[in-house]
């Protein structure tokens, strides 16, 4: 192996030490403890180290979001997978969808409610959102109906998952009832 080669992967490893250890002090602390020189602490690199991977904290809750846009893709296509059928697909994707937000509350803020510098729904969006937003459509595609675009149809159930989603987050809804509201968004937007 070559010194560049080397180096190059030195590099590697220390991007993704710094994208894991801001996405664990953010998911125990919140973002607001995620600082460049908490950072350059817990991962024992100087804070010159940290600028020459990231130019700050922006570009810091990208990278977490890219990371997590591959895991929320990866998580609903495998519960749809599980399932039988299309309304149960469906039902899958919701929960997956649901307990993902649950599960990793930074990871989705970084993606969803923080700005990490990343274009949503444009022609330079970064490939590991489009897979995320594929990953939806592929399930909700075979539900749409006639005359209604897939893309469409899903970017609406997304923004019903995700106001589930937030306010179940934010203790705005009773988590009784959580089901429940999967089963009336299936039935009614869905109409399955």
């Amino acid at each position: 192996m070559s010194v560049k080669e080397r180096k190059e992967r030195e590099r590697a490893v220390r991007e993704r030490l710094i994208v894991a250890t801001a996405r664990e002090l953010a998911e125990q602390q919140g973002w607001d403890a995620v600082t460049t020189r908490r950072l350059a602490e817990r991962i024992e690199y100087s804070q010159p180290v940290l600028y020459s991977h990231f130019r700050g904290k922006r570009e810091i809750i990208g990278a977490v979001a890219l990371e997590g846009a591959t895991e929320m893709a990866a998580t609903v296509r495998a519960a749809a997978t599980s399932a039988n059928g299309p309304r149960e697909r469906v039902v899958a994707l919701a929960r997956g969808y649901l307990d993902f937000a649950e599960r990793n509350s930074a990871v989705y803020d970084a993606l969803f409610q923080l700005d990490g510098g990343l274009a949503y729904a444009q022609e330079d969006t970064p490939e590991p959102l489009k897979d995320a937003f594929a990953a939806l459509v592929e399930v909700l595609g075979e539900v749409t109906g006639d005359g209604v675009d897939a893309g469409l149809f899903t970017e609406t159930f997304w923004a019903a998952l995700h106001g589930l989603a937030t306010l179940t987050r934010a203790g705005r809804l009773p988590p009784e009832d959580a089901e429940r509201r999967v089963e009336l968004l299936v039935d009614r937007l869905a109409k399955l």
